[in-house]
């Protein structure tokens, strides 16, 4: 069976490599581009202010390696050892694992439990909301699309409700933007593969909303209403409905729910 993994490059390939040793065809359709932020300076300020926060939320593994690729030298990390250690809000294991890669303090990281029915923002509030109180400051390290830069004042884009819950907290919030996303510009020969796929049995993987408005948009007029999908959060499973996708199975994002979920609508 044919799974296609639509998240950006460098997150698709251990997932492709992944299914492939479970005995899957797996190939990877990045449906999002991933570049580095359109202001890098205020990236470097938002590095030289760290002791001023007292978390950082990262909404994703790319937040996390794109706001740590511009660390100054000189810049205060996350670790006990320092007299300032603001801590690291996550989502999910994928962003834990990229906070580990750059060497942060994992007594100062704080995620949804591993057996947490979805890792999202609710999940995370659930976390640290005792954390946050008046006077708090929380940094959100989030990405921007095409137009985002334009409607949301150098902000970013993405789901609010983490910074809502911040300030009814009677919290602060700052915005940065580590990263940008692009729709992808699909070859020829991965548009032929897009067309086998939406009507030959594949799976389709998604793990974002988005990554299924890219595509829709990259195949005007393709239906898909033969076409399967595996999707990791019920707001996902919604885009992939309204896109026509006429089986959406809702999966938790671990390797082993994921099969199991493939395997329940081949």
């Amino acid at each position: 069976m044919r799974v296609i993994v639509t998240r950006p490059k460098n997150e698709a390939r251990q997932w492709v490599d992944a299914f492939n040793e479970g005995g899957y065809e797996a190939v990877a359709l990045p449906l999002i581009g991933v570049l580095p932020p359109p202001d890098p300076a205020a990236v470097i300020a938002a590095w030289e202010r760290l002791p001023s926060f007292d978390a950082v939320m990262f909404v994703s593994g790319n937040a996390v390696d794109h706001f740590f690729a511009l660390k100054p030298s000189l810049a205060l990390e996350f670790a006990t050892e320092c007299a300032i250690k603001p801590r690291a809000f996550v989502t999910g294991p994928g962003s834990l694992s990229a906070l580990k890669r750059a060497g942060v303090d994992v007594s100062l990281i704080d995620m949804p439990d591993r057996e947490a029915g979805q890792f999202d923002s609710e999940a995370l509030w659930a976390v640290v909301s005792h954390r946050v109180q008046p006077g708090y400051r929380v940094l959100v390290v989030r990405g921007s699309g095409s137009t985002a830069l334009a409607e949301h004042g150098g902000n970013g884009d993405g789901r609010d409700w983490f910074a809502d819950q911040v300030r009814a907290a009677g919290a602060s919030v700052e915005f940065v933007v580590s990263y940008q996303r692009r729709p992808p510009t699909l070859l020829a020969s991965e548009l032929a593969m897009v067309r086998d796929a939406a009507v030959d049995g594949s799976v389709w993987l998604f793990s974002s909303s988005e990554a299924i408005g890219n595509l829709v948009a990259a195949c005007p007029g393709q239906s898909w209403t033969r076409a399967k999908a595996v999707v990791t959060h019920p707001r996902i499973a919604q885009a992939a409905r309204s896109a026509g996708f006429s089986v959406v199975c809702e999966s938790r994002p671990t390797l082993a729910t994921l099969m199991a979920s493939i395997e329940s609508i081949a």
